[in-house]
């Protein structure tokens, strides 16, 4: 055992900055009860639209030794104002020795606890929430050398292929879990727990045998202490990087990523070969991210939320050092988002900015916004989702098509694929077109359908048509580049 505990309650006692006065109350997130989405307790819908985070870049820079916290919370002010529900962060951003949470192993450092508190509040008092994990296991990786957790610095394991296995290791991320929740877990800015993010072979030795195991003992750890804390719990994951379950086809990995018993929604990073992490136009990643919805809610219980808690052109930036211009960016950004949402993801997923600096564009936080504004077209704690790509019917145009609903609703994107320009953006200037979609597996009656102009965040025409024994049929409004479509029985 580790001396965090004791260190972690005298902290408590005298630093806390949590509950500021004046903040109002942030009711927790729970699962719809009758729909694989998001409610807040007191019954509110609630949809995940955000993106990653990391506390050491530009936007949090204020925050350091409490510089500028008035920076800081416009900023996470401006998030909100434009649509953003949640920012995903990492407690311990390890590119750099400053942001090591712990040093030695299980010595919370002070500054870094005050700047979690800081974090913590703003979200509190702004109204923003945080799925946060404990490790950024991209960066333990490759800073190895430097980790606490290192036996070489008086940590517990001498190889980072061993976090998953070693009992010393499994220790550690236990009582860096139960600072989290003694410390922070009281708050409705919690939006879930991320317990390990991109859990992956390399850390288990090539295997994932252990996983499930693995997983189950941090959830009832996590869950026991909040129960013991808060009479209730927060929600939880485990995220994945996605390209492992293809290159890796062999190992278990579905069973505890998709369906453990002791999670509450399944995550997993959108990093597709070509495009999506290495996109030469913006338009493939559209179907790809659609097809990649459907094959992870084929593996999900159905009342389970997916949602992608990653994407971004990572090989294009890292691998090749290249930013995308932004126009091309923001329309790649969107078109993913669009494409994650109608397909049957919960909210639009959540871009790694793979930018330099680490930042999204003005263009992604009008697009975050768009998004937002759709949302209430549709009744997500009612919409028992089954994904429908392939199965919604076009005529009269070459379009990509996600779509999902159930007997009563539909949420439908289609974006044009014929009109792509030699820059690889699609041409808003084409003919419009205003294909015939047919949408099966609603019930017989009478449906409105409005129509969604994705750039503008607004709506751009609505119609009234008649289901039959077929499904619905209609004639979309008419289209330059994309279009979404909310359909509802009246």
């Amino acid at each position: 055992m580790h001396d965090g505990t004791a260190f972690t309650r005298a902290l408590t006692r005298s630093e806390t900055l949590l509950s500021p006065r004046g903040a109002p109350r942030m009711p927790w997130v729970q699962v719809a009860p009758d729909a694989p989405y998001f409610v807040t307790e007191d019954g509110a819908p609630w949809t995940p639209i955000g993106q990653n985070d990391a506390i050491t870049w530009l936007e949090f820079r204020g925050l350091w030794g409490r510089t500028d916290l008035d920076a800081f919370e416009r900023h996470v002010t401006w998030l909100r104002d434009s649509g953003v529900t949640v920012m995903r962060l990492m407690l311990e951003y390890a590119q750099y020795r400053k942001a090591h949470f712990e040093r030695p192993i299980g010595r919370w450092r002070p500054e870094m606890v005050r700047l979690w508190d800081d974090v913590v509040m703003v979200c509190e008092r702004v109204g923003m929430r945080l799925l946060l994990t404990p490790v950024d296991t991209f960066w333990t990786w490759l800073r190895w050398d430097e980790h606490p957790w290192n036996s070489k610095n008086g940590g517990v394991v001498d190889s980072p292929s061993r976090l998953l296995l070693d009992a010393g290791c499994r220790q550690a991320i236990k009582d860096r879990l139960s600072f989290m929740v003694e410390r922070w877990g009281g708050s409705g800015a919690i939006f879930a727990w991320d317990l390990w993010n991109e859990i992956h072979p390399a850390q288990s030795e090539e295997r994932a045998d252990e996983w499930p195991e693995f997983i189950h003992d941090l959830s009832r750890h996590v869950r026991e202490l909040e129960l013991r804390l808060f009479g209730r719990t927060h929600l939880q994951t485990v995220s994945l990087f996605g390209p492992e379950l293809r290159w890796r086809a062999h190992l278990p990995m579905r069973d505890p990523i998709f369906r453990h018993p002791d999670l509450d929604f399944a995550t997993v990073h959108f990093y597709a070969e070509g495009a999506i992490d290495d996109p030469v136009n913006t338009v493939d990643c559209a179907p790809a991210t659609a097809e990649l919805v459907r094959e992870c809610l084929a593996e999900t219980p159905p009342g389970r939320p997916f949602l992608d808690s990653e994407h971004g052109p990572i090989h294009g930036f890292k691998d090749k050092k290249i930013t995308l211009p932004a126009a091309f960016d923001d329309e790649y950004f969107r078109h993913m988002q669009w494409a994650h949402l109608a397909a049957g993801g919960a909210g639009g997923g959540m871009r790694w900015p793979n930018r330099h600096p680490h930042v999204l564009t003005r263009g992604m936080r009008r697009a975050q916004a768009a998004t937002t504004g759709f949302l209430g077209l549709i009744d997500w704690p009612r919409l028992r989702r089954v994904n429908l790509n392939a199965e919604v019917g076009v005529e009269g145009a070459a379009v990509h098509v996600a779509a999902c609903g159930d007997p009563e609703q539909a949420a439908v994107w289609l974006l044009r694929r014929d009109t792509v320009r030699q820059d690889g953006t699609v041409d808003r200037t084409a003919a419009p077109v205003s294909p015939k979609v047919t949408v099966p597996g609603l019930e017989p009656g009478r449906y409105r359908v409005t129509g969604w102009d994705t750039l503008e965040g607004r709506e751009a025409a609505g119609l009234e048509a008649e289901a039959g024994d077929d499904g619905l049929t209609f004639v979309a409004p008419a289209f330059a580049a994309d279009l979404a479509l909310a359909v509802r029985r009246i």
